[in-house]
This record gives structure tokens, C-alpha cells and sequence, in this order.
């Protein structure tokens, strides 16, 4: 699993550096110009790292001046103007945006290649509510039956993720149960249209002819079990799913798990349970997890201390160091100088 960063502060850092690259400082001429998009963006990514709410994260600010003054805060927002905030800066075009520039600063600094060797794609089930499944068992009525956790309708999100890096290129929110085909095309347009990638593992929930036929149209080589359909001896219907029978167990399908690796990430991290009530809210909350999960991954240590390595070993490791100070430093200028 890909590390992560666990600092507040570096977190709050590189939330504000990527709202002040995608986002102009105030949405209208005639804002009150109290708080920057930017700071407000850093603040949302503050409350999904550290699991709060909009409440929360106020007083955690108010109580915290130095991680105030890291985004240029001159006054903490309040819980409200945080959450009328998520309703603005979340919405697709904006999320968009942030998504897009979370994957430049990703090549920018060496953790996402230009051209990627395999994308990952594939669909998780967040929960709406916080009991655990034993609370549900031991509410049982008596004590003596078994009640099963079981929900008919909960959030959903189809994620399109690098396997080297972990890092997310799409993220489509809706809501299941449902079959993870439907979000397929929006899905592989978005990563698309963000990165190239030569190839995309995908399981057995996207197997169908069109999905290869859509993929493949666009230079990007699908894999994919043909396993959907009634077991039978007859060989898949279709081309490329026949393709697939016969090339599947040697073409590196295996690094499609590196998806699961992702979900667990954002579930074990972040948390897999949402706050949010309504069906928007719950799609907002969604992506903006996405955009935390790789703001920590951006801003990870890339260098761990090795005690009795060698010394040649030891000197790379101090350039890698100081060419990621340097890349965050020009970063860092250009926010301050640019006019956005």
C-alpha cells in the first residue's frame, strides 16, 4: 500500500497550493471577499482527513491558530460558511477541476508517469450510517436472533486509479445496489481525459463486448474476465471477450487488486461511513474523499530512514529529498505570484 502522509499541517498546505491552482480567489465580483476558495477548499480537505464535522473543524481552527495561519487566515470561518462552501467547490465542474490539478501535481512530481503502463478501474459501496454490524446483532429483539446488517440503497463510487501510484484518476458517485457497468464510459473518460494509460484492468462487472469495443476504439487495451452469463462450456459470446479467455492469464491482469488496494485506503483512511444525509451531499462527501486520499498520497514522504544503508545509497536518497523541496518550493512561488 502506497504511504501517506499523517501531518495536519502538510495536508492543509497542499489543499490550499491546489485551490489556489485550480480555483479563482472569490466565485463573484460581488463576494464579501473574507475568505478565499482556496482557504475554504483547504479547510474541507482538513475536515475529511482528520474525520470531522463542519462543527468540528471550526473549533479545532479556533483552537489551532498556527494551522489557521498556514492557509492566511485571518479569521475561522464559520460551520456554516464551511458547509455552504462544500455545496459550491464540490459541484462536478469544480470538483473537476481539483481533480485534474491533483493528477498535474502528481506528474509534476514524479509520483504519476506521463504515459501510465495500467489503470485500475472498480466500484465500492460506502455505508450511510454509522452502527457497526455487531450493534445491529445485538439489537436484536431478545438477544436470541441474529438481525444481518442489510441496506437497500447506499452510496456508491466508481474509481479509476493508478497501480503504481494509488492515486485516483476518476471518481463517479451515485448510489447502489446497482451494476458497476453503468459508470464504465463516464468513468474511463474522465481518467482519459486526465492521463494516458495503455492499459485498464477491470473485473468481471464491466465484462461486455461494447465495453471493450468503447475502450479500445481509444488506444487503451481492456482486461477484463468474461465471466458474466450462465456457466456454460460454449466459449464467450464476441470477439474480444473470447480474446480475453484465451490472453487473460498471462497479460498482467493480476495488478487489477491494486484497485482493491485503493478501497481499502480510502475506507481504512478516511473512513467508510458518510455523515452526509441526502443524496447530493453523500455524492459531494464522495468526491471530495477522493480528492483527500490524493492529496495525502501527494504530499507523502518519499524517503524513510534506512540506518546502515550505503553511503552512495544515502546520497540519492538526499538528491530524491532535495529535488521534491525544490518542486514544492517552485510550486509554492508560483501560487504566491500568479494572479488566479
Amino acid at each position: 500500500m502506497a504511504a501517506t502522509s499523517k501531518s495536519p499541517r502538510k495536508i492543509l498546505t497542499v489543499g490550499y497550493l491546489i485551490g489556489k491552482l485550480a480555483l479563482p480567489d472569490y466565485a463573484h465580483k460581488c463576494s464579501p471577499k473574507t475568505y478565499t476558495q482556496p482557504q475554504l477548499f483547504a479547510c474541507l480537505v482538513l475536515k475529511e482527513f482528520l474525520h470531522r464535522d463542519y462543527r468540528g473543524t471550526e473549533e479545532l481552527l479556533k483552537d489551532t491558530p498556527e494551522l489557521a495561519a498556514v492557509i492566511e487566515l485571518d479569521k475561522v470561518p464559520d460551520f456554516t460558511t464551511l458547509q455552504k462552501a462544500a455545496k459550491r467547490l464540490l459541484r462536478a465542474a469544480e470538483a473537476s477541476r481539483l481533480l485534474d490539478m491533483t493528477v498535474r501535481l502528481g506528474k509534476f512530481l514524479g509520483k504519476l508517469q506521463p504515459s501510465l503502463p495500467r489503470a485500475a478501474m472498480d466500484g465500492t459501496g460506502l455505508e450511510s450510517h454509522h452502527a457497526s454490524a455487531y450493534y445491529v446483532r445485538r439489537k436484536a429483539k431478545g438477544g436470541k436472533s441474529e438481525q444481518k446488517l442489510t441496506y437497500q440503497r447506499f452510496p456508491k463510487a466508481g474509481l479509476v486509479s493508478d497501480c503504481r501510484s494509488h492515486m485516483i484518476l476518476a471518481v463517479v458517485p451515485a448510489r447502489g445496489p446497482g451494476p458497476d457497468i453503468v459508470h464504465f464510459r463516464q468513468a474511463f473518460d474522465q481518467a482519459l481525459r486526465r492521463v494516458r494509460f495503455a492499459s485498464l484492468a477491470a473485473d468481471a462487472g464491466y465484462d461486455a463486448e461494447h465495453t471493450h469495443v468503447y475502450a479500445r476504439s481509444r488506444g487503451v487495451r481492456t482486461l477484463i474476465p468474461p465471466l458474466i452469463g450462465r456457466p456454460t462450456t460454449k466459449p464467450p459470446a464476441g470477439y474480444w471477450r473470447r480474446t480475453m479467455l484465451r490472453v487473460l492469464p498471462r497479460s498482467g491482469y493480476t495488478q487489477r487488486w491494486q484497485s482493491e488496494t485503493v478501497n481499502s485506503m480510502l475506507k481504512r483512511l478516511l473512513g467508510s461511513a458518510l455523515r452526509a444525509r441526502s443524496y447530493w451531499s453523500q455524492c459531494r462527501e464522495t468526491v471530495l474523499r477522493a480528492l483527500t486520499l490524493n492529496v495525502m498520497i501527494l504530499r507523502r514522504r518519499q524517503v524513510f530512514d534506512r540506518a546502515g544503508q550505503p553511503t552512495s545509497r544515502e546520497s540519492r536518497t538526499e538528491a530524491r529529498r532535495h529535488r521534491g523541496n525544490m518542486a514544492w518550493r517552485s510550486i509554492a512561488s508560483l501560487c504566491h505570484c500568479a494572479r488566479i
